[in-house]
């Protein structure tokens, strides 16, 4: 499943002068999830069930 609008990515990529490869964005999307899977364990931790901005 992909978690980024690939369009919008290529056009921030492009606004820095860059071009991008066409998986970038599946790979920005596995990066995400795990990112918000380490998130969603340090509010488990905690004991919240609400993941906040601190817990990336």
């Amino acid at each position: 499943m992909s978690y980024v609008v690939a369009s919008k990515l290529k056009e921030l990529v492009k606004k820095h002068g860059m071009m991008s490869s066409g998986d970038l964005a599946d790979a920005l999307s596995k990066h995400l999830e795990g990112a918000v899977a380490t998130a969603c364990n340090r509010a488990k931790a905690n004991g919240r069930k609400t993941v906040r901005p601190e817990d990336l």
